[in-house]
């Protein structure tokens, strides 16, 4: 059930938040208030993710972030300033994450995720993990379902970029607008006129581990209709996490022509071990994977941040439970995987 929270917001909070309580209502607000949230990797989309969920008005945010900020992070990393390169990206970026919403409590992790126990992520009320390698992610979300907690993840390459949620079992309320017939006065023999009126439903979406979402049976027939549509993304994401799997970091726009051969290389093997129409993933979208565009993070960011608003508001219906922004159709699109 969609459950009320009994946290009071003060005045201070009901001014400061008054704009998203008319957009979402007080009760979906006050759960937001009540939310701690992990952000994953202080990358350019790291930021975006952080400042969209600080400026909704969650209870905390812990930046968690081993690595160095580089000079290439500046293009797209707008929390830290250039004066930090060097230090460590979580702490370079509190300063500034504190002064989007001071009502936040924000803080920094610097271990990386490896060093963590599994009790760490549980603390967490939701979990958005970015730059980790797949068996990284899978760790972390098997801790979150066996402990009831909300995860999410995603990642940007270039201009292409994805999102995974899962939400378990997860329910939450949406507004419908339904139409009633009204008399238009006292006379029966008036013809009937029609207004709208919105009502509040509950419902219920049941997600699966990433796991099942990485390892879908291409052999299904379900999935095969899908080759149809012509949108070869999920390969894409599986190819650039084999990647970074394999050679322990993203590709490198210093070493743009040996990636790119690896990368076909790794997307002709995709192609024969599951059996996919030769061609069906273009070479132009392995092409545009260097780096990280900022528009591209704001765009992943943006839906990351609005389906963390909407898994801890439990209002109006998340998605189920992929999202991919393919930059050679300029598009982006939710499908779902591994059900």
């Amino acid at each position: 059930m969609v459950e009320n929270n009994e946290l009071e917001l003060s005045e201070a909070e009901a001014e400061q938040y008054d704009r998203q309580i008319r957009l979402w209502g007080l009760e979906s607000q006050k759960r937001l208030r009540a939310s701690k949230v992990l952000i994953i990797g202080l990358s350019g989309l790291g930021a975006e993710i952080a400042k969209n969920i600080i400026l909704s008005g969650v209870k905390s945010v812990c930046l968690l972030d081993d690595e160095k900020l580089k000079e290439t992070d500046l293009y797209s990393q707008f929390l830290a300033p250039p004066d930090k390169i060097g230090e460590n990206r979580a702490e370079s970026s509190i300063q500034r994450a504190r002064a989007l919403n001071p009502m936040v409590d924000i803080t920094s992790e610097t271990k990386a995720v490896d060093e963590l126990p599994d009790a760490f992520f549980t603390t967490f009320d939701i979990v958005c993990a970015t730059g980790l390698k797949q068996e990284q992610l899978e760790r972390i979300n098997n801790i979150c379902r066996d402990s009831n907690k909300k995860f999410l993840c995603g990642d940007v390459w270039g201009m292409f970029g994805y999102m995974f949620a899962d939400l378990i079992d997860h329910e939450y309320s949406e507004e419908i607008v339904q139409h009633k017939a009204v008399k238009r006065g006292p006379d029966e023999t008036e013809k009937n006129a029609r207004e709208t009126v919105s009502i509040t439903v509950k419902r219920r979406a049941i997600y699966v581990p990433l796991q099942n979402a990485l390892s879908a049976d291409w052999t299904k027939p379900e999935l095969r209709s899908r080759l149809r549509r012509g949108d070869p993304s999920y390969f894409a994401m599986k190819i650039l996490l084999r990647f970074r799997d394999e050679f322990n970091r993203n590709p490198d726009p210093a070493k743009r022509k040996a990636d790119t051969e690896i990368l076909l290389r790794m997307r002709d093997e995709l192609v024969k071990e599951l059996n996919i129409p030769v061609g069906f993933i273009s070479d132009a979208l392995l092409t545009d994977v260097f780096g990280i565009v900022s528009g591209a993070a704001a765009v992943v960011g943006g839906v990351i941040g609005q389906e963390v608003v909407k898994a801890v508001s439990q209002r109006e219906p998340p998605h189920n439970n992929m999202f991919f922004f393919n930059p050679v159709k300029c598009v982006g699109f939710v499908e779902l995987y591994g059900q």
